[in-house]
């Protein structure tokens, strides 16, 4: 009998984590779709139970480590009936802009601190609670959603640039150390995503420079590799690869070919 995966997709509730969970659930996988906003999870919840599929929300914020435990119980609970969660994709991530030598203060908070807990320890930690089940029942899959910024560098983006690094250099380093347990590791790094994240760079853009918000977006578009904004779908496809194939260490750079993930010009596989 084929085993149904179960998924945990993290910032589930809108953007890519949306289009991830979506994507996962037609794939037949039973969902949980965790964020911080209880009333997103239950939209995408609502949307994959609509069309036929299995999920859960799972009210989680990647940065607050005293949920975990609750959290994880919880979803144990849930999805007895059907199995373990084999399937994890880190997704959640924050993107605060500023000068680099304001970082470590701009409005009164450390940047740093705060990109590293959300984007880093919140993957890192749920990967330590989730791995070890893994390994003992000899299958599963991560796939941690970082960026172009943990592969390159960005202006005015210091803090985000350096915790996706960090995700990105964990990652490839833990995938060695999974080969042969059954369990992959793997990364999709988009370029720039039409997704609610690269919105509010438009907004704040337009209200630095004055641009036309159509200015901006084109913009930003035109530096990436493709020419394109990246689609949310793209992530999705390129994720549920991840998530279905046998690579592992694998880097999956998504540059806006808007040509669909296996075509060639849209990924670079690193």
């Amino acid at each position: 009998m084929e085993r149904r995966h179960v998924a945990l997709v993290t910032g589930g509730g809108r953007g890519i984590g949306r289009a991830i969970a979506l994507r996962v659930a037609r794939a037949g996988a039973a969902v949980f779709v965790a964020a911080r906003s209880q009333e997103a999870c239950i939209a995408v919840v609502d949307e994959i139970v609509d069309g036929g599929g299995t999920a859960w929300p799972l009210y989680l914020d990647v940065a607050d480590f005293s949920m975990f435990d609750e959290a994880l119980a919880e979803a144990r609970e849930l999805a007895g009936g059907i199995g373990a969660i084999d399937w994890l994709v880190n997704n959640a991530g924050i993107a605060v802009s500023a000068p680099f030598l304001q970082h470590g203060r701009a409005g009164g908070e450390d940047l740093y601190a705060k990109h590293l807990d959300v984007n880093f320890h919140g993957p890192r930690r749920l990967i330590e609670a989730l791995v070890p089940g893994m390994i003992e029942r000899k299958y599963g899959r991560v796939v941690n959603v970082a960026s172009s910024a943990g592969l390159h560098g960005h202006a005015y983006v210091a803090a985000y640039c350096a915790s996706k690094h960090a995700l990105v250099g964990y990652s490839v380093s833990a995938a060695k150390e999974l080969a042969k347990t059954g369990v992959t590791m793997n990364l999709v790094c988009p370029h720039y995503v039409d997704s609610p994240m690269t919105d509010a760079s438009v907004e704040r853009i337009v209200a630095k420079t004055k641009r036309s918000e159509a200015e901006t977006r084109a913009l930003l578009a035109a530096q990436n590799p493709g020419g394109a904004l990246v689609t949310g779908d793209e992530v999705a496809d390129a994720v549920l690869a991840l998530l279905q194939g046998d690579q592992n260490g694998a880097v999956a750079e998504l540059v806006g070919a808007r040509m669909g993930v296996n075509e060639g010009e849209a990924v670079r596989w690193r």
